[in-house]
């Protein structure tokens, strides 16, 4: 534009004159824009510069996080002064020599550090590596007894040998025995089974990390075997040998507790509630192993049961609490800790008046809730000391007491139950009025 703005005001004589004078203004121009470029990258270098130095440097010593590999580097660390030695040959002094010489013994102790270190690091690394575990037949039945909770089915078996032994009828040895074999073997299955499904929930706790299927010691399989080969013949027995009832309330009691108890501990507090129910069966399988009938007496002897469970579970998983929420259990304790302290204290309170019960119903006498009216008391004062300063402590008392109470009363319970002569006297007296009662009415 410029270039033909020239041309129409100058003419075409002036046109070489003004070529020159308009390729000298571009070629300023030119320079200028380049010279230009040059002062912003010297600006953009100069302040790039003073943004590097105002960055703090980066510090050399990082923490290590694994402190006691770097605690054990620093200690193997020693630093030996090496002293110049002097051209002329002049005897060593005591003090001299006496350095010298513990200069020596700390080398000494440190080659015997690093020495005896070594083959305790080497130790530690082939424990952590995987193993092949090896089972051993002596080893089975040790394994086999930690799978089935051996202890937990020793409790059943007694509950449900009391509810046997309180049942209004003649004792029959060969019923009794078959009905205590069954009932165990029942309870060893339901176990397994319980395990079986709670490895990777197992293994975050530190109460359970050492159970068999956790460590490996028996393979799933095997274990699933052993539930069966216990299940079965359990169910088998109490069906067959005892009687059909008590062979469907084994085979319901199994199926509470693992299709129903097992996966609630991970979804609602209401497992205990059930938990509380699978507790309660055995005691009914004993008496109407017995009876062969579900009786008032059997279903308060599971009342019983039921209740004693609350302050006994309650008061244990106080002080599991954080176990249960490293495995991810849904437990009151956990979720609810105020309504574990206040349905333990419930229960403990329920218990006496199920003992008060007992006589109404008239399978003990009356002298059953008076002398089991201490040990009641005893138990809800400790429910009411767990209830008001919620602490380990008072849980762990509340848990102990629990576990000499339930025997002491069935004990006394046992002691204070109905004959079965009085109640057929009684029933002998009923019928004799009755038939009178008729021959009078007759004309």
């Amino acid at each position: 534009g410029l270039f033909a703005w020239h041309l129409k005001n100058t003419g075409v004589r002036q046109f070489p004159c003004q070529f020159v004078h308009l390729c000298r203004v571009a070629n300023d121009r030119l320079i200028t824009f380049q010279y230009f470029n040059f002062l912003k990258r010297m600006y953009v270098t100069q302040y790039n510069k003073d943004l590097s130095q105002r960055a703090k440097p980066k510090s050399d010593s990082v923490a290590s996080p694994f402190r006691e590999l770097q605690q054990l580097d620093q200690e193997k660390k020693v630093i030996y002064k090496i002293r110049p030695i002097s051209p002329v040959h002049q005897p060593l002094s005591e003090t001299s020599s006496r350095n010298d010489r513990n200069e020596l013994r700390e080398i000494k102790s440190a080659a015997e550090i690093e020495d005896s270190a070594s083959p305790l690091r080497a130790e530690s690394k082939e424990d952590r590596q995987w193993k092949e575990m090896k089972l051993r037949l002596d080893d089975l039945p040790g394994i086999l007894a930690r799978l089935s909770k051996i202890k937990l089915t020793a409790l059943v078996v007694s509950t449900a040998s009391a509810g046997f032994a309180m049942a209004p009828v003649p004792f029959d040895l060969t019923c009794f025995l078959l009905a205590s074999l069954g009932t165990g073997l029942a309870s060893c299955a339901a176990n397994s089974i319980n395990q079986f499904f709670e490895v990777p929930f197992d293994s975050n706790m530190n109460r359970t990390k050492t159970r068999p299927l956790v460590r490996g010691q028996i393979s799933p399989l095997l274990a699933v075997c052993f539930a069966a080969s216990c299940g079965v013949p359990g169910i088998a027995l109490l069906t067959l040998g005892v009687n059909p009832l008590t062979g469907a309330l084994g085979a319901f009691n199994i199926f509470l507790y693992t299709c129903c108890y097992t996966p609630m501990k991970r979804m609602s507090i209401a497992n205990t509630w059930v938990g509380a129910v699978v507790g309660a069966i055995p005691p009914v399988m004993g008496w109407t192993a017995a009876t062969g009938s579900l009786d008032a007496g059997a279903l308060l002897l599971g009342g019983i049961l039921y209740s004693w469970q609350f302050p006994h579970f309650n008061a244990l998983s106080w002080g599991l609490r954080e176990d249960y929420s490293r495995g991810g259990y849904c437990m009151m304790s956990v979720t609810h800790p105020g309504l574990c302290r206040r349905v333990a204290l419930r229960h403990c309170l329920a218990l006496i008046g199920l003992s008060t019960v007992a006589p109404v119903l008239d399978i003990t006498t009356w002298t059953f809730p008076i002398i089991s009216l201490p040990i009641n008391l005893y138990i809800s004062y400790l429910g009411f000391r767990f209830y008001r300063d919620a602490d380990r402590r008072s849980s762990r008392k509340l848990f102990f007491c629990s576990l000499w109470h339930l025997p002491m009363l069935l004990l006394v319970m046992f002691t204070c139950k109905k004959s079965f002569l009085e109640k057929e006297d009684k029933g002998d007296l009923l019928g004799e009025s009755h038939g009178r009662a008729m021959e009078i009415r007759l004309p």
